[in-house]
């Protein structure tokens, strides 16, 4: 999608849309040929992209762009460009793992941790998790996050040899989304979707936050309550949203020219 049909905050561009739309597009992708991308910034990432002009490219080069974080629907708000409302890349991911256990089109996981001696790696846990809750669900293959560049071109292969159709890149952010950018035309799946953490809830490892805290916008504090150490990333959220009030869409980084 243009830049024009999406909503500019501080320099990432939104497609303005609620989760059934998003789910809808989504599909769309994965019914079409070539590989589409989904990328689903919070407020942390764009204050990224500020931080590292370079990776604007990356973020504003995809087919969708959802609002995963409610720093980014107040931005837009005090820009007096609403967005509807925050879209979850996690829920967005279950949506399609929901949908595509019918249709019989298979996804690949790649990212989280390692097998242990005591379990299998966090992509296999996260199968067989979806799989049992999704019966009609095709995992068509899996990876742990864990390589070096020179094991890129084999996991890629595996990927494509996998006949997937959708890709979930659990890396982290910005690492997954440079990840796809830099790979998507080596790529044999119609869509690829960045979703750091997301296997870590399917297989669950990790526990989203309780409703209240989802339906009241506060999310970011339980992770923050049970993870303390992120304060220094949290810090992000306030410096993102006064610099926006301070400076709006101004003062955006130029995207350094690609050598």
């Amino acid at each position: 999608m243009s830049a024009e049909n999406r909503v500019n905050v501080r320099g990432v561009y939104f497609d303005n849309v609620n989760m059934e739309e998003a789910v809808d597009k989504a599909m769309g992708f994965i019914a079409s040929e070539g590989c589409d991308y989904i990328v689903t910034p919070n407020a942390e990432i764009v204050q990224n992209c500020l931080e590292n002009p370079e990776n604007y490219k990356v973020i504003n080069g995809s087919s969708m762009t959802i609002p995963d974080g409610i720093g980014v629907v107040y931005a837009a708000k005090i820009l007096k460009t609403p967005l509807k409302c925050k879209v979850a890349g996690c829920e967005l991911a279950e949506h399609l793992i929901e949908k595509i256990s019918k249709t019989g089109d298979g996804v690949y996981f790649f990212g989280g941790g390692k097998a242990t001696e005591q379990a299998p790696c966090i992509a296999k846990q996260a199968a067989d998790k979806l799989t049992e809750k999704y019966p009609g669900l095709v995992v068509s293959g899996y990876r742990d996050g864990y390589f070096k560049d020179e094991d890129v071109p084999g996991i890629i292969d595996d990927i494509n040899k996998s006949g997937a159709k959708l890709l979930f890149v659990c890396l982290g952010a910005p690492k997954q989304e440079k990840w796809i950018y830099a790979n998507k035309d080596k790529l044999d799946v119609h869509l690829a979707i960045g979703l750091g953490g997301s296997l870590d809830v399917f297989s669950g490892n990790v526990k989203r936050a309780p409703k209240f805290f989802i339906k009241c916008n506060l999310e970011w504090f339980y992770r923050l309550i049970c993870m303390p150490t992120r304060i220094g990333r949290m810090m992000k959220l306030p410096k993102f949203l006064f610099g926006t009030m301070i400076h709006k869409n101004k003062n955006i980084p130029e995207v350094p020219e690609e050598k």
